[in-house]
């Protein structure tokens, strides 16, 4: 097996992070996302740092996984969690240490900016697949519910 690059998502990358995403979607959800939402979502990432930024994995040239880091700013603790969302690892390199790669890759860079204080991420709560790798990561689950409201009143969904 090739090498493993993990490294910063560029803009001609967009393509198959969009591909990815759908996946994601379709697999955890059975969503079926509106592919130009899509489009303008991930390339707004690209054209606008404050928003987040992608990590890309990728073998012999192809991406076979990728996440999303966003930030959520605490008062509390006076700096910023990264959160990390949008994981998703092609079928084909799955339990192949793709993530762990990616992961690993994203808390030494949290780590080297003192201004960020930890890494969140959401799962589904019927995915314990995920939350096993999850925890042999060291991540552990926290003592919050996530609430919504979406989409906001008089808007429509963008699934």
């Amino acid at each position: 097996m090739s090498e493993l690059i993990i490294r910063r998502a560029e803009v001609n990358d967009a393509a198959t992070i969009q591909a990815f995403n759908k996946a994601i979607a379709w697999e955890t959800e059975q969503k079926q996302l509106d592919d130009n939402v899509l489009s303008l979502g991930v390339r707004a990432v690209f054209s606008d740092s404050a928003k987040g930024f992608y990590t890309v994995a990728e073998r012999a040239g192809e991406l076979v996984g990728q996440a999303l880091i966003t930030y959520e700013f605490s008062d509390w603790r006076n700096g910023w969690y990264w959160w990390v969302q949008s994981v998703y690892v092609r079928t084909d390199a799955r339990r192949s240490g793709v993530f762990r790669a990616l992961f690993e890759h994203l808390k030494r860079e949290a780590t080297a900016d003192a201004s960020v204080i930890g890494l969140r991420l959401y799962v589904e709560r019927e995915n314990q697949r995920a939350q096993e790798t999850y925890a042999a990561l060291g991540m552990e689950e926290e003592q919050y519910h996530l609430f919504g409201l979406y989409p906001l009143p008089g808007r429509t969904s963008a699934y």
